[in-house]
């Protein structure tokens, strides 16, 4: 059974003579890191990148240019409310342009899993849970809606409020999620630059910067955007 780390600070670590092959990096900070005396081949990355430089050669500008997610990946760290507000009114335009579609399917296709994921339904019930998590109930003081939906790993902590095994139709998890998508633009609207490096308290991970908070719930919508089209191409 390969090893796993999960959650560890490795900040500063040194790996030297260690056989990565085949290794998987998710949800990671690489900022500052430093490869050499490597060999990559095969290798596949996917990142929000800002100066990477390869062999020498600085290939941000090449790589950001042709990537079609760019504008949405760039707007994972707003700096100010304003940028929080556009990042935000990007990423709630194109995920209803992704409803519009899947309102075209019959459906027990938006209930159908592809490959062992989540439904469409079930992706906009995770994004309610995650948006709850990590918004609605540390910045806006709200609670948690009953049909959101836990990532496998986080079922078992005890989320008040939540049914897990409620089901949804693809209505009442659209009307969910819309309600969230609302109240986090009201928020953002209410915000000042001044508040964005206080720090809240997130059920299960502990105090994190209002800025931060917003960059989780962003990201979250932006990876489950992705595995949504991908997962719609094959739906139709």
């Amino acid at each position: 059974m390969p090893e796993e780390f999960e959650f560890r600070d490795l900040s500063d670590a040194s790996f030297w003579g260690v056989d990565l092959q085949r290794a998987t990096f998710r949800d990671v900070d690489l900022s500052g890191a430093r490869i050499s005396h490597a060999r990559l081949v095969d290798v596949s990355i996917d990142a929000e990148i800002d100066r990477l430089v390869v062999n020498g050669v600085d290939v941000t500008d090449f790589v950001n240019e042709r990537d079609p997610w760019f504008t949405l990946r760039s707007q994972g760290r707003p700096a100010d409310v304003d940028a929080m507000r556009r990042a935000w009114h990007d990423h709630r335009t194109t995920w209803e342009a992704a409803v519009a579609r899947a309102e075209q399917l019959p459906d027990d296709r938006r209930h159908a899993s592809v490959d062992g994921e989540w439904s469409f339904v079930e992706t906009l019930r995770h994004l309610v849970f995650a948006t709850d998590k990590w918004w609605t109930v540390p910045v806006a003081g709200g609670g948690f809606h009953r049909l959101g939906l836990p990532n496998t790993g986080s079922r078992d902590f005890g989320w008040p409020g939540v049914e897990l095994e409620a089901d949804a139709t693809f209505d009442e998890a659209l009307a969910a999620w819309r309600d969230r998508a609302d109240l986090v633009a009201r928020t953002v609207d209410g915000l000042a630059d001044a508040a964005l490096d206080d720090e809240v308290d997130v059920l299960e991970n502990g105090p994190h910067a209002i800025r931060d908070c917003l960059g989780v719930v962003l990201e979250e919508h932006f990876q489950h955007l992705r595995y949504a089209l991908r997962d719609l191409d094959r739906l139709v």
